[in-house]
């Protein structure tokens, strides 16, 4: 049975149930929008001192693993903590943490289609102000936070048209964000119960914190076993 976000419960109502005292925990935590706030520009998202130290201080309890849409290599180093495995690229590149030699990339193949697509994209928005094209290893998001919003339709169609006329990659959306991504079975979701698999957690209670529309995935691949917390506004 599918869980949309809007229908989560309150994670605050219920705090004292989320994680059991004498459960084993493994935490999977997303970087923009939930360890730091949503920003106009994604290389303005700067984690604080602060939740740095909150979230080392949860690294020496329990395992705490990086989930982001970011390159996997970006978000370890924004974060900079060496020991925290880290899942980037909305799944398609991970690798479990410190003192483990798990590393699992998804759909290489689909690499020169986006370096194709990503050329398309930047000659058809670089005269178009307020949208960012930003190229990830395994994904290409097109941004339109800043952009006009008589100018959003038009962007969104165009990388629409683009994601369904290239067989091998499929288009994805999330907060003022669309993306074309490697058309294959796999997401945020699957990484997740591939890495709990794959270390020999499964007996772990596992709690995922995210704030996007992407993190849904997560949230259902863990409804049987463990915790969805999804950080928004009421």
């Amino acid at each position: 049975m599918e869980v949309r976000i809007s229908q989560l419960p309150s994670a605050l109502a219920a705090f004292d149930k989320i994680a059991p005292p004498e459960a084993d925990l493994a935490l999977f935590l997303d970087y923009d929008g939930t360890l730091t706030p949503i920003v106009d520009r994604p290389e303005d998202a700067r984690l604080s001192d602060e939740m740095r130290e909150t979230v080392r201080n949860l690294a020496q309890r329990t395992p705490v693993t990086l989930v982001s849409g970011r390159e996997r290599s970006e978000v370890a180093r924004l974060v900079g903590l060496e020991d925290l495995g880290t899942v980037g690229s909305h799944g398609f590149d991970l690798r479990g943490p410190a003192g483990s030699a798990l590393r699992h990339e998804v759909a290489t193949e689909s690499l020169p289609l986006l370096d194709i697509a990503e050329k398309t994209l930047q000659e058809r928005f670089q005269d178009l102000e307020g949208v960012i094209v930003e190229r990830k290893r395994f994904g290409l998001a097109v941004h339109y936070r800043l952009a006009a919003p008589a100018d959003i339709p038009d962007v969104c169609a165009t990388v629409a048209t683009l994601g369904e006329e290239t067989d091998g990659l499929c288009v994805c959306h999330g907060k003022m964000v669309i993306e074309l991504r490697p058309d294959v079975d796999w997401d945020k979701g699957k990484a997740v119960l591939y890495l709990l698999e794959k270390l020999g957690w499964e007996r772990r209670h596992p709690i995922h914190i995210g704030d996007d529309l992407t993190d849904e995935s997560v949230f259902q691949a863990l409804a049987e076993r463990g915790i969805g917390i999804y950080v928004g506004e009421d």
